[in-house]
């Protein structure tokens, strides 16, 4: 079955899908996007997703180019079409296609472009052992809760970690650790608090991660919103990662430093239990 992507209204074969050459998400990265997860062709937290979706949307004051409800029918009709169990499903509003200037231009259409792709998820192997993790500094702009197409910074540090055999890069703005590349960073303490950056402009709040700290609370595990340095993170009993991709992946080494005892901790493989049978939920599927 050839792959099958939806461009402006269309549905298209996906080497010839394409948009305008002066699009302004191609020249300035002007626009947003957002990554669902599926399986069994059923979307995960879809509506958290679309909720997020319009926010970023409305931060930069672009317009939707239809409902968010028939954005929910364009893309289980590619999943349809695609024939693909499970895997993921890329969409990107830009503002749309106008003569190159920097201001907003007026009475300009929405582009929308959906793509479907094949699963990302960690090996068996890194979900039951861990992963490495190197720290980079974080070069990125002052809105990182807008989930938008400008991620140069984020691909300059996924490179980097890409180059030396490590799952993800762990931004650090100045001794604070704010996020990885692609993902929510965690620290477990001594005594067994959970720790993540709060959801500010210095990160993008990740669905993953709203489900994983409402997981936790509900199983009654201590749950501290607030900054932590790298320091601490090279100190912690444990650490680990959530993303739509990733969902929660355990770090056992940050910067050649072992984590705790270097292997998974509880309160880490209690978490990826929760969140497997939070989609299985809603799926039917067992991850």
């Amino acid at each position: 079955m050839s792959r099958v992507s939806y461009v402006n209204g269309a549905y298209v074969h996906h080497c010839e899908a394409m948009v305008h050459i002066e699009d302004r998400g191609y020249q300035f990265s002007d626009g947003i996007y957002e990554y669902f997860a599926f399986y069994n062709r059923t979307l995960v937290d879809a509506g958290l997703h679309f909720k997020r979706l319009e926010r970023s949307l409305a931060e930069l004051q672009i317009a939707l180019p239809m409902s968010t409800r028939a954005m929910a029918i364009v893309i289980r009709e590619l999943i349809e079409r695609n024939g693909r169990e499970d895997g993921g499903v890329y969409l990107q509003i830009s503002r749309g296609v106008a003569r190159r200037d920097h201001a907003f231009p007026k009475q300009v259409k929405p582009s929308l472009v959906i793509t479907v792709c094949g699963s990302k998820l960690p090996s068996e192997d890194q979900l039951k052992n861990g992963v490495k993790v190197i720290t980079q500094p974080d070069i990125r702009w002052d809105r990182c809760d807008i989930k938008s197409l400008s991620l140069l910074g984020n691909i300059l540090a996924k490179q980097t970690a890409a180059e030396v055999k490590a799952r993800e890069a762990w931004l650090v703005d100045g001794k604070t650790v704010t996020e990885g590349s692609a993902s929510n960073a965690y620290i477990v303490t001594k005594k067994g608090e959970l720790i993540t950056h709060p959801a500010n402009h210095a990160i993008l709040g990740g669905i993953t991660r709203d489900v994983v700290l409402k997981l936790a609370r509900k199983h009654k595990i201590t749950v501290r919103e607030r900054s932590f340095t790298l320091a601490e993170a090279k100190s912690a009993a444990e650490a680990f990662m959530t993303s739509t991709s990733a969902n929660v992946l355990p770090v056992v080494m940050v910067d050649n430093q072992r984590i705790g005892s270097g292997k998974p901790g509880p309160i880490t493989m209690q978490l990826q239990e929760l969140y497997a049978k939070h989609i299985f939920k809603q799926t039917g599927k067992r991850i």
